[in-house]
C-alpha cells in the first residue's frame, strides 16, 4: 500500500536565510548592472604618474652610481692591500730565513748560543724581555729582531684594514642591488602605464617632447652666451656632439647616459676630471644661485637632494639626459619638474 505521508516542510530560518541570499543576489547583480565602468586614466594623467615614477627612478639611480663608484673604489684599494700583505710576508719570511741560516752555522759548529734559541722564538716580544735580562743580544741581532717585530706588526695590520674593507664591500654590494631592484621597479611600473596609452596618444606625446627640444634648442641657439672657460667650452661641445643619444641608468656614454654621467664624460673629455655623481659634482667649483649669471657649461643642479644635472646652454636652456625614454637633447629649465638649486662653475 502507497504510503501518503507529506514531505517535511523546510524551517522557517532555512527559508529567511535563502529570501535573504537571494534578495542579496539580486541586488548585487543589479548594481553590476548599474555601476559605471572604470574610466581609463588620461594621456595627460598617464604623463604626469610617468614623470613622477622617473624622477623616483633617476633618485635611485643617483644613490645607486653611488654605490658602484663606492664599490669600485673599495675594490682597488683591498686589492693593494692584498699586495702589500703578499709582498710584507715575502719579505717577513726572508727575516726569518736571515735568522734560520745563523742557527744553522752554530749548530754546525757544535752547539747553539742561547741567545740564538731565544732569537728564534715564536714571540718576538717575548723574546726581547728574556734577552734584555740576559744581556745576551749583539747590537746587530737586536736591529734585525726589529724588523721582524715591525713587519709582523704591519702585517697585522694590513690583514685588519683588508678585513674591514671587505665587509664594508659586501655592505655597499647589497646596496647597489637594492637600487638596482629599485629602479628596475620604478621603470617597469611607468613602462606599464605607458604600455595603456593608444598608438596615437604615444605619438602625441612623443611629438610634443620633440617639439619641446627643438624650441629649447633654438632659443639656446639664440640666446648666444659665452663659455664660463675654454674647458667650459669643451665641455660644452661634446655634450652638444652628443645630442639624440639614449638615456640609460648607470651609463656614463658613450653609446647612452645618465644625467650625471653625461656632464661627468663631459668635462673629462675636457681634460677636467669632476666626480661621478649629481650630488658630489654639486660640491665642486664656483656655486652661482643666480641664472642670470650662468654661462655656458656652467652645471646646474636641481631638486632639494641635488639628484638631477645638466650643462647650462645659455637663455634659460639645458642640455641634459633627461630620463629613461628619452635622449640627450635641450630643455628649458622651467620644464624639468624640479626647482634649480643652483649653478657651478668648474
Amino acid at each position: 500500500m502507497a504510503s501518503h505521508r507529506r514531505p517535511k516542510q523546510p524551517s522557517r530560518a532555512r527559508v529567511t536565510v535563502l529570501t535573504t541570499a537571494a534578495a542579496a543576489a539580486v541586488a548585487f547583480s543589479s548594481q553590476a548592472a548599474n555601476a559605471a565602468p572604470s574610466e581609463k586614466p588620461s594621456k595627460d594623467e598617464v604623463k604626469t604618474k610617468v614623470d613622477k615614477l622617473y624622477e623616483e627612478a633617476e633618485q635611485a639611480t643617483e644613490k645607486y652610481n653611488g654605490a658602484k663608484e663606492k664599490q669600485e673604489k673599495l675594490q682597488k684599494e683591498i686589492s693593494t692591500i692584498q699586495d702589500n700583505v703578499a709582498r710584507g710576508q715575502e719579505e717577513l719570511n726572508e727575516l726569518r730565513d736571515s735568522l734560520g741560516l745563523a742557527a744553522a752555522s752554530q749548530y754546525r759548529t757544535g752547539s747553539i748560543d742561547p741567545s740564538v734559541q731565544l732569537f728564534l722564538s715564536s714571540d718576538p716580544d717575548s723574546y726581547l724581555d728574556k734577552a734584555s735580562t740576559l744581556d745576551q743580544l749583539s747590537s746587530q741581532q737586536v736591529e734585525a729582531l726589529k724588523k721582524v717585530q715591525e713587519k709582523q706588526r704591519e702585517l697585522a695590520q694590513d690583514r685588519a684594514e683588508a678585513s674591514e674593507k671587505l665587509k664594508d664591500l659586501a655592505s655597499t654590494r647589497a646596496e647597489l642591488g637594492k637600487k638596482k631592484t629599485e629602479v628596475q621597479g620604478k621603470l617597469s611600473s611607468a613602462q606599464k602605464l605607458l604600455n595603456s596609452l593608444t598608438a596615437a596618444e604615444k605619438q602625441q606625446l612623443a611629438a610634443e617632447q620633440s617639439r619641446a627640444s627643438r624650441d629649447s634648442e633654438r632659443d639656446a641657439l639664440d640666446g648666444n652666451v659665452p663659455p664660463g672657460s675654454g674647458r667650459a667650452a669643451a665641455a660644452y661641445a661634446f655634450a652638444q656632439s652628443q645630442l639624440g643619444k639614449p638615456y640609460v641608468y648607470g651609463a656614463t656614454g658613450t653609446s647612452s647616459y645618465d644625467c650625471s654621467g653625461l656632464t661627468s664624460r663631459a668635462y673629462a673629455a675636457a681634460g677636467v676630471q669632476i666626480p661621478r655623481t649629481s650630488e658630489a659634482q654639486a660640491q665642486i667649483g664656483t656655486k652661482i644661485y643666480s641664472t642670470s649669471q650662468l654661462k655656458a657649461g656652467d652645471l646646474v643642479f636641481f631638486f632639494n637632494d641635488l639628484h638631477h644635472v645638466g650643462l647650462y646652454a645659455g637663455n634659460g636652456q639645458i642640455i641634459h639626459a633627461p630620463r629613461t625614454g628619452t635622449v640627450v637633447r635641450y630643455e628649458s629649465m622651467d620644464t624639468i619638474g624640479g626647482p634649480f638649486m643652483f649653478g657651478v662653475r668648474v
